[in-house]
């Protein structure tokens, strides 16, 4: 069988060259490229074969965008969070810069509203909105939730990358990832030009992937033109990334926010010897927690959310909830390994009352829903290299006072809230203003040859 190709058959390359301005921006570059290489070739059947193959490429192209172009969801914006009061601000701000910096506290809408204001300025079209989250379960959830404000099955105009689950489809406008995910692409997407739009959320925790990232970021920018990039962080020193960005425009979103008060009842009071080992003080917070739920249901109902720093720890206080046998009362543990489903009891209805049992992923990344009281042990594993001992590891530390306003300010979402300090107002008032940002916690060299492998862990 012959396998020559009709010179009739053959696109015509200029006319492949005009056409390239109306295909995905994201595709536009590698089809340029490979038309350039094309034309180098001399005339006959290997030369035609590589225009035909070129030609389909860029017919797929024109089609995928169509298609993207006609599933465009409706958009519509919650009227109660303050992302929605601003909208417009917002839209005309991105329309007119490269990189945009958006503070807002927790529960303003940033992370859900800011996507859907990119879709409506017609991004997501020419690439995909990239919106990264710093743990995989903020990934899903976010996903799902936008999912659903636009009326979509999660999978289709939104969905999300992790590690082991890829939900993302060449029509998608929206993907959800962690930053892991993202770092990962760098190394074979070194421009980033499957993205018309990245979302770098909760860029306030300054986590190595975060910083690594807006460092990238910034070295590709002026190579990608086309490319908006938005940062969105808490009100906690936002001039520092918009300084990085060569002073790019900073809006500051008002949190839905309502009073909260704050109870300190330290453990020490009542148990002077709490320090004496790891068991004993393990023992003081289960009870000072058990002691703080008591507080909390002489007032009135509402759920609970209660910080702690690990699944081990989460465990034990689960089992000391169920034993104390509350009434009317659910125990839901929140944390990584867990299933999807069991993941998701916390989101779904219910009667009587919830107490959440969360490591600090809930106090940034995940809104919990219907949050009342806050219960705050005060402390955290932050990962912290040891030069003694030549090792990163993850000791229990006390929490700075900006995460510390982090966990109560979740209580303040629905109506006036509650959180309980398992430590005193000094202790407090002595604590670090701001967590130190973990690239200054870490053995660079370690980090460096790791982001040099394929092996990013997303």
């Amino acid at each position: 069988m012959s396998t020559e190709v009709s010179s009739s058959a053959v696109p015509e390359i200029q006319s492949m060259f005009n056409v390239l301005l109306k295909v995905k921006g994201c595709d536009r570059n590698r089809l340029k490229n490979r038309l350039i290489n094309a034309k180098k070739l001399p005339n006959g059947d290997k030369k035609n074969k590589v225009l035909v193959q070129i030609a389909l490429h860029i017919e797929k192209s024109l089609a995928n965008k169509q298609i993207k172009l006609n599933t465009v969801p409706d958009i519509s914006y919650p009227e109660a969070l303050p992302v929605s009061q601003n909208v417009d601000k917002i839209s005309e701000t991105i329309k007119n810069n490269q990189v945009v910096i958006i503070a807002g506290e927790t529960g303003s809408g940033k992370t859900t509203q800011i996507p859907k204001i990119c879709l409506e300025l017609g991004r997501g079209i020419d690439g995909i909105i990239g919106h990264t989250q710093p743990r995989r379960i903020a990934a899903r959830t976010v996903a799902t939730r936008i999912a659903e404000e636009l009326n979509t099955k999660l999978g289709n105009s939104v969905g999300y990358k992790v590690r082991f689950n890829d939900m993302v489809d060449e029509h998608s406008h929206i993907k959800l990832m962690t930053d892991g995910i993202l770092l990962a692409e760098m190394q074979t997407d070194r421009l980033l030009r499957q993205y018309d739009t990245l979302i770098i959320d909760e860029a306030h925790e300054r986590s190595l992937n975060i910083d690594f990232i807006l460092g990238y970021i910034k070295q590709i920018l002026p190579k990608r033109p086309d490319l908006k990039v938005i940062i969105t962080s808490a009100t906690i020193d936002p001039e520092r990334f918009s300084k990085h960005f060569n002073n790019a425009p900073i809006i500051e979103v008002t949190g839905r926010t309502f009073p909260v008060d704050i109870l300190y009842r330290p453990l020490n009071e009542s148990n002077p010897n709490n320090s004496d080992s790891g068991q004993k003080e393990d023992v003081d917070v289960i009870s000072g927690i058990l002691n703080a739920v008591d507080e909390l249901s002489d007032t009135s109902n509402g759920d609970i959310l209660i910080f702690l720093n690990g699944e081990r720890e989460i465990r034990d206080t689960a089992s000391a909830l169920e034993k104390a046998n509350l009434r009317h009362t659910n125990v839901l543990p929140l944390y990584s390994r867990l299933t999807v489903q069991e993941q998701n009891k916390i989101f779904q209805p219910h009667s009587g009352r919830n107490i959440v049992l969360a490591t600090n992923v809930a106090e940034t990344s995940l809104t919990v829903p219907g949050i009342r009281y806050v219960i705050d042990p005060g402390t955290a594993r932050i990962s912290r290299y040891s030069y003694r001992t030549k090792v990163q590891r993850l000791p229990i530390e006390a929490i700075s006072q900006a995460s510390a306003n982090q966990r109560s300010g979740r209580c303040g979402r629905v109506s006036a809230g509650v959180c309980i300090r398992l430590y005193s107002e000094d202790d407090f008032l002595g604590r670090p203003e701001f967590t130190d940002p973990e690239i200054v916690r870490t053995n660079l060299a370690t980090v460096i040859l790791h982001r040099n492998t394929t092996n990013v862990s997303a």
